[in-house]
């Protein structure tokens, strides 16, 4: 039987507890300290709409070692296409992200209470987003959540060819730069994979997590131009 939560209780049951679909707990709400607690235990959110809240930690899981990434010839030129911001117009960019149309699904989970709660945690400094940028005009961007040194990516969404991607290499080039560990992918998707994500269980998940937990990064959430090349 999947455990409720308690709505007074932060507490999750262990991440290695989750059934074999991945899925280790249901209830609760999306305030600041639960989500916050979750994701520094490789826990997250991600439900329909009218359905309770269902949290998972997926195995196997899906990471972006940074360095593993890989930028094709014609991704690199598209990365030039577009000019990127960080930690603007979020709002825009989670809703965009929630309303976009995607192959073989059905709806998004990013219904309104999602976007409340990450929104706050956007002000609180621990999402963040970037954007692509054509005439000044929002085409394409993603966020995701900083736990220590590691970025989880939630969603992303494109209305130009290679909007997404190109933010997401430029988002690379950075977190990089500034000593992040990996991205966390949560789900395997092809997508990702080939752009270069790998397949963990999730005990190596889990090890990095709490690894990259122990250390805190502190910088300006700004674009360098000179990292995007």
């Amino acid at each position: 039987m999947i455990p409720q939560l308690n709505k007074y209780d932060l507490n999750f049951p262990h991440a290695n507890d989750a059934n074999e679909d991945g899925i280790v707990a249901w209830g609760g709400d999306l305030n600041p300290s639960r989500l916050l607690k979750a994701y520094t235990n490789g826990i997250f959110p991600w439900y329909s709409k009218d359905d309770p809240i269902i949290w998972w930690s997926p195995n196997p899981r899906l990471i972006m070692e940074l360095d593993d990434f890989k930028l094709s010839k014609s991704l690199k030129k598209s990365i030039k296409k577009f000019t990127y911001k960080f930690d603007s117009d979020f709002e825009e960019i989670i809703t965009r992200c929630g309303t976009k149309d995607r192959k073989d699904q059905n709806g998004s989970w990013i219904q309104k209470d999602i976007i409340e709660a990450y929104t706050e945690l956007h002000g609180m400094g621990i999402v963040h987003c970037i954007g692509s940028y054509q005439d000044n005009k929002l085409v394409g961007g993603l966020y995701g959540v900083i736990v220590g040194k590691i970025f989880c990516g939630e969603s992303m969404f494109a209305d130009v060819n290679d909007a997404s991607k190109s933010a997401y290499a430029v988002l690379i080039y950075h977190l990089k730069e500034w000593g992040y560990d990996f991205i966390d992918c949560q789900v395997p998707t092809n997508h990702l994979k080939s752009l270069g994500a790998k397949e963990v269980s999730r005990d190596y998940f889990l090890t990095r997590l709490n690894k990259s937990n122990t250390e805190k990064i502190e910088h300006f959430w700004k674009i360098d131009n000179s990292l995007i090349r």
